[in-house]
C-alpha cells in the first residue's frame, strides 16, 4: 500500500462559453458554445468517469462583470461567462449516465433563502446516491447584489458573517430535522415516517427565519462535502468553522503555503483537526507526447488568449489601454488594484500588463511530457501542500482527453491516483475515507437528533 498523498482530481468546469481561458473558446474543435446542449455534458460526464476523475466542479456567478470600462460590454463580446446557465441542472443529466463522479456545485449564500436550497441539495444526493458536493460563495459582483435587489454589492465581512447564520439553518434542517429512523415504511399500519421523529427547526436570527421541517428525508451524506473558495481573513475563520474542501490560489506557492496554514490553524480553533481541511487549487496544464508538441499548444493558446477578457474578469475599474505603456502606475489616477494582484506605483502601465492573457504565470501551470507533468504535480502534492487540483480546461474535450490519456497513467504508476473506483462510495467517503456523514467534531452535528434545536419562540440554550 503506498503511503503518497494521492491527488484529488477535478475538472473545473462553468456552465457558459468563456470560463477562466478567455479568447480560447476560438480554438479549432472547442466544444465551449455547446454548453446549451445536454449532450455536451453527458459526453463530458462519462469522459470524466472513464478518466477516473473524482468530481467535476462547477463554477458560476448570478451577476456580469461589469466595471472594467465603466459596462459589461467586454464580457458580452467575449462570452466571459455570459451567457450563463444554472450549474445546478445539468447534475442529474450527468449523473444518471456514471456511477461514480462527483459533482461540486457552486451557490451563492448572499440572496437566495437557505430553506429552499437545502430541499434542492438534498434532492441532488438522493438522486446522485451521495456525490454531491457544494462549494459555498458569498458573491462579489455588485451587478449581482443589484440582479437581486440591492444598490450596491454587500460588505465582504457582513457577507460572511451572513453565511455563517446560512449554514446553521442549513445543519438544522439536514442534521436535525429528521431522526435517522423516521421513515419506518410500515404498510400495514399505512405510517409512511414518524412525526415524532422529524422536528421543525424554529430558526430566527439575523438574517432568516425558518420554522421547517426539512421537507426532504435525510439523504446519504445529509450535508454535502462542503468546499468554500477563500484567502481572506473573514474567509478563513469561515473555513476553519465549515469547510471540508477549501478551493483557494494565489499570486504564489508561498502565498498558497500560508493561506493552507491559516485555515488549518483555524480548523483547530474550531474544534477540528488540521488535517480535517483538504485543499484544491487551479491548475493549468498542457502535455503533449514530447516537449515541442506541448510547446506547440502552449503558442496556440498564447496566441488566441485574451488579455482585455481577463482585465474584465479581474474587475479592473481603469483602463490600461488609455495610457502609453511607459507611464508609471503611480502617475494613473484611482485605484488600480485588481482581484488578482496589488499594483506597484513604480512599475509601468505595460508591465502591469504583460501578465494579462498569459497562461504560464499561473502558479500551478507545468507544461511539457507526461512524466514531466506528472513530477510537477508531485511537488505540488509534496512541497506546496495541496491536496488536489481543479484542472483548467484550455479545449473542451482535449484538454481532459489529453491528461486521461497521457498523465492518469503515469500518475497511476506512481501511486498517486487511484486505478478504478470503489464501488458505491459517497464523495465524501472518497476523499476522507471515513464514512458518508460529517465526522462528529464538525460543528454542524451539534443539531444531530434534533439537539439544540430551540422549541417555538425560544433561543438555542
Amino acid at each position: 500500500m503506498s503511503d503518497k498523498k494521492r491527488l484529488i482530481l477535478n475538472l473545473f468546469e462553468m456552465n457558459c462559453v468563456s470560463h477562466i481561458t478567455h479568447g480560447l473558446w476560438r480554438l479549432p474543435g472547442n466544444n465551449r458554445d455547446r454548453f446549451n446542449d445536454i449532450e455536451y455534458w453527458i459526453r463530458l460526464a462519462r469522459l470524466l468517469e472513464d478518466g477516473g476523475f473524482d468530481a467535476v466542479f462547477l463554477a458560476d456567478v448570478i451577476g456580469t462583470y461589469d466595471t472594467f470600462r465603466g459596462s459589461a460590454d467586454t464580457s458580452i463580446r467575449e462570452g466571459l461567462q455570459i451567457p450563463n446557465n444554472d450549474p445546478v441542472l445539468v447534475v442529474p443529466a450527468m449523473a444518471a449516465v456514471t456511477e461514480h463522479l462527483g459533482f461540486g456545485i457552486t451557490f451563492s449564500t448572499t440572496y437566495e433563502p437557505p430553506f429552499a436550497w437545502a430541499r434542492r441539495l438534498s434532492t441532488l444526493d438522493h438522486l446522485t446516491k451521495g456525490r454531491v458536493g457544494w462549494n459555498i460563495v458569498t458573491s462579489y459582483l455588485p451587478n449581482a447584489a443589484r440582479n437581486f435587489g440591492l444598490d450596491g454589492e454587500v460588505d465582504h465581512d457582513t457577507r460572511f458573517a451572513k453565511a455563517d447564520e446560512y449554514l446553521d439553518v442549513l445543519y438544522k434542517l439536514w442534521e436535525g430535522s429528521w431522526d435517522e429512523d423516521a421513515i419506518v415504511e410500515d404498510r400495514e399500519r399505512n405510517v409512511f415516517a414518524d412525526p415524532e421523529k422529524i422536528h421543525p427547526i424554529f430558526h430566527e436570527g439575523d438574517w432568516f427565519k425558518v420554522e421547517g421541517p426539512h421537507l426532504t428525508s435525510p439523504s446519504r451524506q445529509r450535508t454535502p462535502v462542503l468546499f468554500t473558495a477563500t484567502a481572506s481573513a473573514a474567509g478563513t475563520t469561515f473555513a476553519g468553522k465549515h469547510a471540508e474542501v477549501v478551493f483557494t490560489g494565489g499570486p504564489t506557492t508561498e502565498f498558497l503555503q500560508r493561506t493552507i496554514a491559516g485555515i488549518r490553524q483555524a480548523a483547530v480553533d474550531a474544534g477540528r483537526r488540521a488535517d480535517d481541511v483538504r485543499f484544491v487549487t487551479t491548475a493549468g496544464v498542457v502535455v503533449g507526447r514530447t516537449e515541442e508538441e506541448a510547446a506547440a499548444k502552449v503558442a496556440e493558446f498564447q496566441r488566441l488568449s485574451s488579455p482585455e477578457g481577463y482585465l474584465a474578469h479581474a474587475g479592473l475599474n481603469w483602463d490600461p489601454y488609455a495610457y502609453p505603456p511607459e507611464t508609471l502606475l503611480g502617475d494613473v489616477p484611482g485605484d488600480k488594484d485588481s482581484r488578482w494582484r496589488v499594483s506597484d506605483p513604480d512599475k509601468t502601465v505595460g508591465e502591469f500588463l504583460a501578465g494579462f492573457g498569459d497562461i504560464t504565470r499561473h502558479p500551478l501551470f507545468v507544461s511539457g511530457t507526461p512524466e514531466q507533468v506528472a513530477d510537477r504535480i508531485e511537488r505540488w502534492l509534496d512541497d506546496v501542500g495541496i491536496d488536489g487540483i481543479n484542472l483548467l480546461q484550455y479545449h473542451s474535450y482535449a484538454t481532459a482527453e489529453d491528461f486521461i490519456e497521457l498523465v492518469v497513467p503515469v500518475l497511476r504508476a506512481r501511486g498517486r491516483l487511484r486505478t478504478s473506483y470503489d464501488k458505491g462510495e459517497s464523495l465524501r467517503q472518497r476523499i476522507f475515507g471515513a464514512g458518508d456523514r460529517l465526522p462528529d467534531r464538525h460543528y454542524g452535528t451539534r443539531y444531530r437528533g434534533g439537539a439544540n434545536l430551540p422549541e417555538r419562540g425560544k433561543g438555542l440554550e
